[in-house]
């Protein structure tokens, strides 16, 4: 796989809006590292640009996901400074491709975590707080015709988010138990709890400050780690609003067309 070119085709297609084939439908095989390489490049690409890295998300934690793409892990991403929202914002979707949205639990962190051998119980101690969150996912690969390493290479399709106002100290609550209920337009969408994550989100970010151990990348203090959806995720259409009420908080946004 040519990482090289992989980046700046992803890269050209996330600023031009025009979604590029897939990677794995390509003559040269790629694999779980490569793809990785090729997240990293665009990482570097942004940072050379002057965004600042502001976390981490985790997707496919679900076992159905997990099905979908044939593989029996999680993916990450990286979250960048222009890519956060306040709470109740109103986003124009013409940014973005064919936009998505997942409704999750967000850790900000207090203290640094790094794996190998990251525990859930490190992940507690390391917590701060968390709040509700959407995640906007968006994939730059046509059509969402993804594989794993696809949607990797693509920074876990990772484009925006927005993060609740009400802050929770994980000590107050048990997170598996957290209750959600999502509301399109002010009609019932969805309901789920915490243990849709991977059966407790803690797992989840122990998990990913592992992954990412071993490519020498911290998880650091003050980083939001998106923890993965707590159900599927809903395609965006112009003039949605979406609103998901949690035990721990309550979160919110609008959509429409008429920017970029």
């Amino acid at each position: 796989m040519d990482i090289e070119k992989a980046v700046a085709s992803i890269i050209e297609a996330e600023k031009s809006k025009v979604p590029i084939a897939p990677l794995t439908s390509s003559e040269q095989s790629i694999s779980v590292d490569d793809a990785y390489q090729i997240q990293l490049g665009i990482v570097r690409d942004k940072l050379n640009q002057e965004a600042k890295i502001v976390g981490k998300k985790i997707g496919l934690t679900s076992k159905a996901m997990q099905e979908m793409l044939n593989v029996n892990e999680p993916d990450y991403g990286h979250i960048f400074d222009d890519m956060v929202y306040k709470n109740n914002a109103s986003i124009a979707i013409d940014q973005y491709i064919e936009p998505r949205i997942e409704f999750e639990i967000a850790f900000v962190l207090k203290k640094d975590l790094k794996g190998p051998g990251v525990t859930a119980e490190d992940v507690k101690k390391a917590t701060d707080y968390v709040v509700p969150a959407f995640e906007i996912i968006d994939s730059r690969i046509k059509d969402w015709k993804i594989k794993f390493e696809d949607t990797v290479a693509d920074n876990g399709s990772s484009a925006g988010i927005i993060l609740g106002d009400q802050h929770t100290a994980v000590e107050e609550i048990d997170l598996p138990e957290v209750d959600m209920t999502v509301y399109r337009n002010d009609t019932f969408l969805d309901a789920a709890t915490g243990a849709a994550v991977m059966g407790n989100p803690l797992d989840a970010v122990a998990w990913l400050a592992n992954a990412i151990g071993s490519y020498d990348i911290t998880l650091h203090a003050g980083e939001v780690i998106l923890a993965g959806a707590l159900s599927k995720a809903i395609p965006i259409e112009d003039g949605d609003t979406f609103r998901a009420d949690f035990s721990i908080g309550t979160v919110s946004a609008s959509f429409y067309k008429g920017g970029s």
